[in-house]
């Protein structure tokens, strides 16, 4: 384990799981830096067949540490490695496999959009309250959300940060098949095994047909420079004084 990070390697499969459960597997940079480089190593690995994200705990991720988060945004100094993470994801070729029970916020939700086949628990809730913080969707979901399960459902999604359950992220298309909760890494763990198994150069070259990396490069650079601009907003320093304040925001000061 490497700043909260569990990494496995065993018979083809990557396995990176969260395991920060005493802080809701909160995300920090140093957390974002060990995915990044996993994610990139595993691109030329030839021992490395498909990847498998998990976590430990209850829930799996509550996304970014908005404490550390905050901070770097009122300094000014920014988190370098969620940028690397974000664009090591788009530009994976080979399969990954999601495990994901209770909570999955924010990053945790768009981080699915990368994932090849998603298995969740029942008690599964994907969020993505970006505005709720005065800011805007990361990991180029603002397409691949869109495209998966339309403009209407995805801007509510975004726009109000409502959880989606089990069984309309099953019906949405967002995960592949709903597991009970103790059964669920035992599963995922079966599928990656699965995909191990099978001829790598078809398996990466299918991906690379289904997905335009070019396009959701693009998307993940315009998304970051709105990002960037909004985070210095007023709002979104509302936001962040309020969080911190233990308060609810008041955006209604602002034009």
């Amino acid at each position: 384990m490497t700043d909260h990070i569990k990494v496995l390697k065993s018979e083809g499969v990557l396995t990176l799981a969260f395991d920060r459960p005493e802080k809701k597997n909160a995300i920090t940079d140093a957390m974002y830096a060990v995915m990044a480089d996993q994610l990139e190593a595993a691109e030329t690995d030839t021992q490395i067949r498909t990847i498998l994200i998990r976590s430990e705990g209850d829930l799996f991720t509550s996304g970014n540490d908005v404490s550390e988060f905050a901070m770097a945004a009122m300094s000014g100094t920014g988190l370098v490695n969620v940028a690397r993470f974000i664009a090591a994801l788009g530009k994976a070729t080979k399969p990954i496999v999601a495990a994901v029970q209770g909570k999955a916020v924010g990053v945790g939700t768009t981080l699915l959009l990368h994932c090849d086949h998603v298995i969740v628990a029942d008690d599964v809730q994907l969020t993505t309250p970006f505005v709720n913080l005065a800011l805007v969707p990361e990991a180029a979901s603002t397409i691949l959300l869109t495209a998966r399960i339309g403009h209407a459902r995805a801007f509510t999604m975004f726009a109000l940060g409502e959880a989606v359950g089990a069984a309309d992220a099953l019906a949405w298309g967002l995960a592949n098949q709903v597991v009970a909760r103790d059964a669920l890494d035992g599963v995922a763990a079966d599928f990656a095994q699965r995909l191990a198994k099978q001829p790598l150069g078809a398996l990466v070259a299918t991906k690379t047909l289904m997905r335009d990396a070019a396009a959701i490069q693009r998307q993940m650079e315009a998304e970051g420079a709105v990002f960037a601009a909004q985070i210095k907003s007023p709002e979104a320093q509302e936001a962040f004084m309020a969080f911190a304040q233990r308060r609810a925001p008041n955006f209604g000061q602002f034009a």
